[in-house]
């Protein structure tokens, strides 16, 4: 059975399954107690139940399915062909006198798989009307359209497809995590995005940790003290209007998520236009503008810096001075490129990431290329915003 599972659940975590031990004991019980009807089919549902976890994993599981028995089953989906088309034309039944039903009940269920085994190896022909072999219309318990009371079917009723059709098919490649995006999942997402620092008297006991640190040791107490609280600290700047009106429910619903994140110990919201050039706004309508000199002041390099935007404007506005509006009120001193003051942010911030809600083969060429050569950005989607979370959590610090 090892032969068999083992190889199938490394094909599995080569399309990022999560799958390990528990999922292999668990396959090797249900293949055990019968449960996949020693048929591929039964297999590809029992693996398909056990190892697949979220939906977003039902389309990897069927191309590892798919890739791994490709070609293994032939000669057993030719024996069924034939079966199938012995038992596709069956002949008229004929009926049973009282004693001869009363002595076909007799047979029990273990009695018949036996029989029926027996049938399958020495059966090399179609029968119809007989008692003994695997056929149609008699009274052989095994068959279809005959008149045995008790006895096994041989044959769906329906025209099911195979295990290695349904999954060569990828009916689930619309279960995608990046295609449905609420506020709930982002939040979900965004919880991995932790940095915890011990606050607190010394003396106060962190009780969660406690246990889980005595649990470990097998029962040993082990005792902490000063909880561990979030120190998660997000400085977010979204890009608002003109081609990101499409996606202002999108970024909303990230807004949200950041604002009901309770592992965000602090959270400041700023707003731009396509680029950065020496203000950000505290209002999505261009109202309370704040230098980012300010900005950057109030938050130390240990913030996370995320940016959300399409990154797409005219290069002139990247390369050169920005608009004629911030050229109005722009104090002399803070002249700089809109590039430029993207890299002063890139260098202030440790960890920065940018999320954009395009996808990624516009971020090939223009200034989106730009923009996305100098901050890690990542789809604003779930896998996405994953990702980005492990770029501020685990990604290499600049410094």
């Amino acid at each position: 059975m090892s032969a068999i599972l083992v190889p199938f659940l490394y094909e599995l975590r080569a399309k990022k399954l999560k799958v390990g031990p528990p999922e292999a004991l668990a396959m090797a019980r249900a293949l055990a107690r019968g449960l996949h009807e020693s048929s591929l089919d039964g297999f590809y549902h029992v693996a398909r139940a056990l190892c697949v976890h979220r939906e977003a994993d039902l389309d990897a599981f069927d191309q590892a399915f798919s890739s791994h028995f490709k070609g293994v089953t032939l000669e057993a989906i030719a024996i069924a062909d034939e079966l199938s088309q012995w038992l596709s034309d069956p002949m008229a039944r004929r009926e049973l006198s009282p004693e001869e039903r009363a002595l076909l009940e007799s047979l029990d269920v273990d009695e018949l798989r036996r029989m029926l085994e027996e049938r399958l190896r020495e059966q090399t022909e179609r029968h119809d009307g007989g008692n003994k072999w695997i056929g149609t219309g008699g009274t052989s318990p095994f068959g279809a359209r005959g008149t045995h009371p008790s006895g096994l079917r041989v044959g769906a009723m329906g025209g099911g497809r195979s295990a290695l059709g349904v999954a060569d098919a990828r009916r689930y490649k619309p279960y995608r995590s990046d295609l449905v995006l609420d506020v709930r999942q982002i939040e979900v997402a965004l919880r991995k995005l932790r940095a915890l620092k011990r606050e607190g008297d010394v003396l106060e006991l962190d009780i969660e940790e406690t246990i889980e640190e005595t649990a470990k040791s097998g029962g040993l107490s082990t005792i902490s003290s000063s909880p561990r609280r979030s120190n998660v600290r997000v400085l977010l700047l979204m890009d608002v209007g003109g081609s990101m009106d499409p996606y202002a429910e999108l970024v909303s619903r990230l807004f949200s998520a950041a604002k009901r994140a309770k592992n965000i110990r602090e959270l400041k919201t700023f707003y731009f236009h396509n680029c950065i050039y020496g203000r950000l706004y505290g209002t999505e309508t261009f109202t309370e503008p704040m230098r980012v000199r300010d900005v950057m002041d109030a938050t130390s390099a240990d913030w996370k810096l995320v940016l959300v935007g399409d990154a797409a404007m005219h290069p002139a506005e990247l390369l050169g001075g920005g608009d004629w509006a911030e050229l109005s009120y722009r104090p002399s001193e803070e002249h700089r490129t809109g590039i430029a003051w993207m890299q002063l942010l890139h260098d202030h911030y440790k960890k920065c990431v940018w999320l954009n809600p395009e996808p990624e083969s516009y971020w090939r060429a223009g200034t989106a290329k730009l923009l996305s050569d100098l901050f890690p950005t990542f789809e604003l989607t779930l896998d996405g915003i994953a990702q980005a979370v492990a770029e501020l959590t685990r990604g290499k610090s600049r410094r």
